[in-house]
């Protein structure tokens, strides 16, 4: 489901002459439908820059990353719109939410973008934040106001709304409790089940180990390990 080839990347530093500093180069990876891979390596060595590639954050100096037929490096920002909506799902360590919309609402969004009913996408957002241990109170209010792992939840709960065939996640267990913990691991387990790709940042070994089905050390897609 989700297939990279011969990818590389470089930043051209314009306040420093216009130097070009490769950061990845030959990069090929494949994630099958049902298969979790964790991305290790040190601080630096290419995880969230890859990540972004495939999300569309960052262009390719080269190669492919092909997600569902799609090539995220030579598609339109309208087929990545639309990857991004029905597809390729992506969880953050951060949310990032207009203000004032309510947190129901934030979380039963993705469903709504793709034409759901009202009433089934704001189900399902109640389905997953009581889930996750968001208080009733709270679902009427803006998220903007929670505290950092209140946060985390609610950026995680919108991830799962829909079933997307591939998924992103960086650092999903990152701050929080063992009892949400829990539930996050068991919402990519049920992922997977249903046969999702996903690519994962895990510093939390213990929760790597439990979903991830593979570990791929970027470091090996570096310039100079590719030297």
């Amino acid at each position: 489901m989700i297939e990279i080839e011969n990818l590389s990347k470089s930043f051209t530093l314009h306040n420093q002459g216009g130097a070009v500093i490769p950061v990845m180069v030959g990069a090929h990876l494949r994630v099958e439908p049902g298969e979790c891979v964790a991305l290790t390596g040190q601080s630096g060595a290419g995880k969230s820059t890859l990540m972004r590639m495939i999300y569309g954050n960052y262009l390719a100096a080269s190669g492919s990353i092909r997600i569902g037929g799609v090539d995220v490096a030579t598609a339109t920002p309208r087929e990545i719109i639309r990857l991004r909506r029905e597809t390729l799902g992506y969880v953050s360590q951060f949310l990032r939410v207009v203000p004032r919309v309510p947190t129901r609402t934030v979380v039963a969004e993705p469903l709504l973008a793709l034409g759901k009913p009202e009433g089934e996408a704001h189900a399902r957002a109640e389905e997953l934040l009581t889930m996750l241990n968001i208080p009733e109170r709270l679902w009427s209010l803006s998220p903007t106001t929670f505290s950092g792992g209140e946060q985390q939840r609610v950026n995680i709960a919108r991830g799962f709304a829909h079933e997307y065939p591939a998924m992103l996640l960086d650092e999903p267990t990152a701050s929080l409790d063992a009892r949400n913990r829990d539930v996050v691991l068991s919402l990519i387990e049920g992922a997977k089940a249903r046969g999702a790709a996903i690519i994962g940042i895990f510093h939390d070994e213990g929760a790597r180990n439990q979903v991830c089905d593979r570990v791929v050390d970027v470091t090996g897609f570096t310039p100079k390990a590719a030297a």
